[in-house]
């Protein structure tokens, strides 16, 4: 194992065999990344729902928004992975949607 891991990809490796290296993540892939292609579009339609006048008026949106997120459409979001990955693998790591 690479001493160069950092302390999350060091567990992950010695617990998950089928880890991928960091060094073989695909570069900036908003595809593979559930927070890009659902969750912020998600919170960024219910915060820009209404004008904000201030900056505590964005953060109270932003917080109620995140907590008003809902488990079910996390865990799709996450299950769409696999089938994500194929996608980039068959587009040869090129956007597929």
């Amino acid at each position: 194992m690479s001493p160069n891991l950092i302390p999350t990809q060091k567990w992950l490796a010695e617990h998950f065999p089928d880890f991928i290296k960091k060094n073989e993540w695909p570069a900036s892939s908003p595809d593979l990344n559930p927070l890009d292609y659902t969750i912020w579009n998600v919170l960024e339609s219910r915060v820009n729902a209404e004008e904000h006048n201030s900056v505590e008026s964005l953060k109270r949106a932003i917080t109620e928004a995140f907590e008003s997120l809902d488990q079910e459409m996390i865990n799709r979001a996450i299950d769409d992975w696999p089938r994500r990955l194929n996608a980039v693998i068959a587009a040869n790591g090129g956007h597929f949607e």
